[in-house]
């Protein structure tokens, strides 16, 4: 089955959304225009129900099949929050909120999600029942598990759940996806080194957090190359160093480190955990300072699984021609939660030549909305078959 011709026709309509939704954005649980939209785009549409609030701002419909012998229930999710970005594309239909725009990608994902409902709802060629999600808050702030949280998989009795990504640098329309650990766990850490201030031409009287603080940045640079397995993938960086005192003259009291950790496994995340408090207190007391490290987990890793993935893939063939295999992403993705929550599988769709992800020059491509669109409505028909 290859892209459906209905989706061809449909694809105007859809890009129009899709660009109402990148002139529009917002952030994080923040989106009461985007929410709207997107209910109101349901109703149109002649869905059997919508309902809003879920995981505070999500939106949730349910789509019955022409039959419902099976009594099976399959959950698709998209995303539709932005990002706090200025927007460079110079586009005609560019951000219109400076500060926050559509750098991942997450109207595309909407926009062809309300394209497979909308295809779904005027077919209904399956037997069971489809669960649209539409889910708030996933650059940063956990709306995937708010949204389970709420109970959203018991409440609609959920089985599987099916989630998609756009692709930068991958052919428009291709799929790619993998089995297992995908996308990294993705944790957060913050140092206060304290030591003793002074003044800088008289360097023996302190105790100098600047030297402190530079010798811990180097010390767990050993926590991937000397701690974790080589075979195993992990990643620490340092990205913020702040010194509380700007003068050329000043040895400051404190210095703050900010980082990140990215795992893919539960036991290397832990050692990791463990390693960087050990090293960054250990480190400062050698020198006679003290550093408090404030160790924030954040998603956990996004985990495929087999079965589903196997299944996901043979729909991605049908559409594309073939399902390459993707590689091991170490960005975070917190669709995580759905799928510790129900088994099910997370695909990438081929964004063709454009700028990256999280850039001002990203834009998500029009010409990837058919495929898209036609992989989550065949994933219905073929995991829920018409009697």
């Amino acid at each position: 089955m290859p892209v459906k011709n209905r989706f061809a026709e449909l694809q105007p309509e859809i890009t129009a959304w899709r660009r109402h939704l990148h002139e529009n954005p917002e952030l994080l649980f923040d989106t009461p225009k985007t929410s709207a939209f997107i209910e109101q785009k349901l109703k149109e549409i002649g869905v059997d129900e919508v309902v809003s609030g879920i995981g505070r701002t999500g939106v949730v419909a349910v789509i019955k099949g022409k039959t419902d012998t099976s009594g099976k229930v399959i959950g698709l999710r998209a995303d539709f929050d932005a990002l706090p970005i200025l927007e460079a594309t110079g586009l005609d239909y560019a951000s219109k909120t400076p500060g926050v725009m559509h750098a991942c990608g997450h109207d595309g994902h909407t926009a062809m999600l309300l394209g497979a409902a909308k295809y779904l709802a005027e077919t209904r060629n399956f037997d069971g029942t489809a669960v649209l999600i539409f889910q708030p808050a996933e650059e940063g702030g956990g709306g995937g598990k708010e949204m389970v949280d709420d109970g959203m998989m018991d409440r609609w009795n959920i089985q599987e759940v099916y989630g998609m990504h756009n692709w930068p640098g991958e052919d428009v329309g291709t799929f790619a996806i993998r089995p297992g650990a995908f996308f990294a766990a993705t944790d957060q850490f913050e140092i206060e080194v304290e030591g003793k201030g002074g003044h800088a031409a008289k360097p023996n009287a302190t105790i100098d957090t600047t030297v402190v603080a530079s010798h811990i940045v180097i010390a767990l640079q050993s926590i991937v190359s000397r701690n974790v397995d080589p075979v195993e993938q992990a990643v620490v960086s340092v990205t913020s160093f702040e010194t509380e005192s700007k003068a050329f003259n000043v040895i400051p009291q404190h210095v703050r480190l900010k980082g990140t950790v990215r795992t893919l496994k539960d036991e290397i995340r832990d050692l990791a955990e463990v390693r960087l408090k050990a090293l960054a207190e250990n480190t400062a007391a050698a020198y006679g300072a003290t550093a408090k490290v404030n160790y924030m987990r954040g998603y956990p890793a996004m985990v495929n699984a087999p079965a589903q993935t196997e299944f996901a893939a043979e729909v991605a063939a049908k559409v594309a021609g073939e399902c390459k295999d993707a590689p091991l992403v170490m960005g975070g993705e917190d669709f995580a939660y759905m799928l510790e929550s129900r088994p099910g599988a997370y695909i990438l769709v081929g964004n063709g030549d454009t700028a990256m992800v999280h850039h001002p020059q990203y834009n998500f491509n029009d010409e990837a909305i058919p495929a898209g669109c036609s992989w989550w409505a065949e994933i219905v028909e073929t995991r829920m078959p018409a009697n």
